[in-house]
This record gives C-alpha cells, sequence and structure tokens, in this order.
C-alpha cells in the first residue's frame, strides 16, 4: 500500500434524464435553486453512492444501511453497534492489540475504506474518536445547466391505509435532462490520521463511476458518468482558484427547445481548463472518460500536462 502524498481537486459529471439526482429527505422532491434554476446534489448523496458500491464489491465499510454486519445479539444501533461487530471481526489483530491506549478505535476504524475516505466518529467511552476525512465533497452542487423542473404524478395500486381499498395517488418533481457537476477535494494532510492510502482513492473513483452508472432504483437508473478530472498540485499547500467553473458549456439546441434534453443539445468548453494546466502550481491534470466528444475534446487541447487517468 502506498500513503497518499497529493493534493487535488475532483471534478466529476454525470448526466441524469427524467430521474430525481437527489430528493429532499424530508419531501421527496428534488433539491433546487430556484434563483438559478440548477439542480443541487449534496455530498451525503455522492458519498451514499460510494460508500453502496464499495460495500457491494466486498469492502469493510463503517457507516451502512446493512443490519448483518452488527455484531450478533447487539440491540444497539448506529456507531455503538458497528464499533461492536468491529471488534468482534478485528479485535484479535495485532496492531489493534498493541495499540496505545485510547487508539485502538482508531485502528478498528481504519479498517474501513469509507472512514480513510471520509473520517468519521466514535463515541466509545475512553476511546471516543473523531476524524475529518481526507476526501470532501461541496456541501450542495450545482448542475452546469438550469433546469425547469416536471411534475410527475403517479398511482400506487397498494391502498394508503388500511381502512381503504383504493391506491393511493403521489406527486413528484423530475428533472427532464440535468448535467450534475461534482466537485471534491482530497487533502493528505488529514489521509495521515484516517489511514487513507493511494489504493483507497482509485478504489473510490471507480466506485463513483460505476455507482451512477449501475445504479438501479426508480428516481436515479436514467442516469450516466460522463467525465472524472483529477487535478493534481505541485505542491501540498498550493490551490488554484475556481476549479468548479473550468468546464463551460454552450447551448446549441434549437431555439424552439425550452431545455437541455442530451448532450447532443450542448458542446464544451475546455479553454479555462487548459489555462490552469499551464499553472506552476498544478503538476498535472488526469482524466477518464468513455464519451467521444467529451475525450475528444479534451485531447485536443494537445497539453502534456493533461493526462488519461488509468481507472480500470
Amino acid at each position: 500500500m502506498n500513503t497518499l502524498t497529493e493534493k487535488s481537486e475532483i471534478i466529476f459529471l454525470y448526466e441524469s434524464t427524467f430521474s430525481t439526482p437527489n430528493g429532499d429527505p424530508f419531501t421527496g422532491e428534488q433539491r433546487y435553486d430556484e434563483e438559478t434554476k440548477k439542480v443541487l446534489v449534496s455530498d451525503v448523496r455522492i458519498k451514499r453512492f460510494i460508500r453502496d458500491y464499495l460495500f457491494e464489491t466486498g469492502k469493510e465499510i463503517y457507516v451502512i444501511n446493512d443490519k448483518s454486519q452488527v455484531a450478533e445479539g447487539s440491540k444497539e444501533s448506529g456507531a455503538s453497534a458497528r464499533m461492536k461487530s468491529l471488534r468482534a471481526k478485528y479485535g484479535n489483530d495485532e496492531d489493534v492489540k498493541s495499540a496505545k491506549k485510547g487508539e485502538s478505535a482508531i485502528k478498528l476504524l481504519q479498517k474501513c475504506i469509507d472512514v480513510r475516505l471520509f473520517g468519521a466518529i466514535s463515541t466509545e467511552e475512553k476511546e471516543a474518536v473523531n476524524l475529518t476525512g481526507a476526501v470532501q465533497f461541496a456541501l450542495l452542487n450545482p448542475s452546469l445547466n438550469s433546469v425547469d423542473l416536471r411534475i410527475h404524478q403517479n398511482t400506487s395500486l397498494f391502498s394508503s391505509s388500511a381502512d381503504k381499498s383504493r391506491g393511493a395517488i403521489g406527486t413528484t418533481t423530475v428533472v427532464p435532462y440535468s448535467l450534475c457537476q461534482i466537485h471534491g477535494w482530497v487533502n493528505p494532510y488529514n489521509a495521515q490520521f484516517t489511514g487513507m492510502q493511494a489504493e483507497d482513492l482509485q478504489d473510490m473513483f471507480k466506485a463513483l463511476w460505476h455507482s451512477i452508472n449501475n445504479v438501479n432504483t426508480r428516481s436515479k437508473s436514467n442516469q450516466n458518468s460522463l467525465l472524472l478530472m483529477q487535478i493534481v498540485y505541485a505542491e501540498k499547500n498550493q490551490k488554484i482558484y475556481g476549479a468548479d467553473r473550468f468546464i463551460k458549456i454552450k447551448e446549441k439546441y434549437n431555439k424552439t427547445q425550452e431545455q437541455l434534453r442530451s448532450l447532443d443539445d450542448l458542446e464544451f468548453d475546455f479553454a479555462e481548463l487548459n489555462s490552469a494546466a499551464n499553472s506552476a502550481k498544478v503538476q498535472e491534470i488526469r482524466f477518464y472518460s468513455e464519451i467521444p466528444q467529451i475525450s475528444s475534446a479534451i485531447t485536443g487541447l494537445k497539453n502534456t500536462k493533461i493526462k488519461e487517468l488509468n481507472l480500470f
């Protein structure tokens, strides 16, 4: 395993068609900026995509929705129950047993890839832990395009209550087409405390790409990963301004059409990305895309500091 040493920023693009990229947990309605008319996707939603995929592929996960990972017979829930299950599984490992007083909980948490990536909290008595993750995403991520939401009504054959025989009618908002952009940061200083390795970041990239493509729920199925980009800095303390504004789009759809409906309706402008790559603060920019329209536009810049990311 290789210790993570690079500081970088992440830009991830995916499209969502007639779906709900991120519904509000209280209302079920799509998160939305009423002023800019841009779709919003939260950091929690993105981390859930990543965690679900990593769990499905056999990785140890701390924040999960699967009760089978809680120690047998435990009546507790949340972090306490999860820590008990980790102690039952890894408590006899040499690094845990030999840990200094008060540090065994950290060693246990570091067994989980989502802790190494995103950090975690444990409230065990005399072993309380609060780890800030090396990877963070923007709290709310606005789409690149403005969207007019559509109201969708549907009926259910299941009765709405025990004393009614008919189904219920539901109303929700859907997104006709959204080009979602996710902005993230990778901090090698925090990685020293969570134990994050370079391989963990590669696994996260794979999880992010595949989870968007493979999600199979009613509100998320019609989504596609488009572009994954990592802006790697030359030094750990350097930063360039406005990485989330490097990618511009030009709408080219017919003027009679109300709004974007697919990638065919737009063109990408990577001129600012090219300028950023030329900065002395940037070591290189790595990208991965399976969309010819995107990959050809980036490679067409012919910038030696922009390289294809070896994702798979």
